[in-house]
């Protein structure tokens, strides 16, 4: 479950940075007044055009940044009072994570293992099964800096998914992959479902939501300007395609 609450997030502006957006105040609200609610065994999707406030708000769930004001609660844990239980039952997945080049995949998901506690022989069967969901197995013992970027994604995927949590992030996460790299991460999203975790997915491509999404927020200038079933989306946009009916709602508001 993730429970966002009147969320605001406020950034103050250096003189640079207010002339370059035409600003007239000296700080900006990237996510501003923000509710939603993300059930478990749905899919949650979030999506809006780039500078929306969608990352500001997945990395607030992962307690990476702090609210200004509002609150979030992840599984009834405050993101912010208490970030460290918040952060052992979430996976938090993005197409920008980084990854240790001098390491390898069976490497990297041992450490992340280790640093949630897992049990040497839990790490191990958990390790082998999601290597053999992601096929990882082959290039398990290459260093980082030799794979490709699917690869790397993938590992990206186990290491998200390593403690088995029970909320899953994903920001993005197929952005710029090859179809069967992007497939992986389709298959998880429907894996995680079907496991009854809370899923909650921002993309840009919606033939990836219209695919997976059971309910949809819609966020634009750090606003909510939709929030309800995809079922729901999809009657109101009749006569339009998904990417249409999302262009009219952006452009209305």
């Amino acid at each position: 479950m993730i429970h966002i609450q009147n969320v605001t997030k406020q950034y103050t502006l250096t003189k640079k940075q207010q002339k370059e957006l035409q600003a007239n105040t000296n700080s900006i609200n990237a996510v501003n007044e923000v509710s939603i609610y993300c059930k478990p065994g749905r899919v949650f999707s979030l999506l809006g055009p780039n500078g929306a406030g969608k990352t500001t708000l997945l990395r607030m769930v992962a307690t990476i940044l702090k609210p200004t004001s509002g609150s979030i609660l992840v599984n009834d844990k405050n993101t912010v009072k208490q970030a460290q239980g918040v952060q052992k039952s979430i996976g938090f997945l993005t197409g920008s994570t980084n990854l240790y080049d001098r390491l390898t995949p069976a490497e990297t998901v041992s450490y992340f293992g280790q640093l949630h506690g897992m049990p040497k022989e839990q790490l191990k069967k958990r390790t082998h099964l999601l290597f053999d969901q992601l096929d990882i197995h082959k290039f398990s013992s290459k260093r980082i800096s030799q794979l490709s970027t699917g690869m790397k994604q993938r590992v990206s995927i186990a290491r998200s998914m390593i403690h088995d949590p029970d909320v899953v992030i994903f920001d993005e996460p197929t952005s710029g992959l090859d179809i069967v790299s992007a497939n992986s991460i389709i298959t998880l999203i429907k894996e995680c479902k079907e496991a009854g975790k809370t899923i909650i997915f921002s993309s840009h491509i919606m033939s990836e939501v219209d695919l997976l999404c059971d309910d949809l927020a819609i966020i634009n200038h750090g606003r909510i300007i939709y929030n309800d079933t995809m079922d729901s989306f999809r009657t109101q946009s009749t006569g339009q395609s998904l990417t249409e009916a999302f262009i009219t709602t952006v452009n209305a508001n």
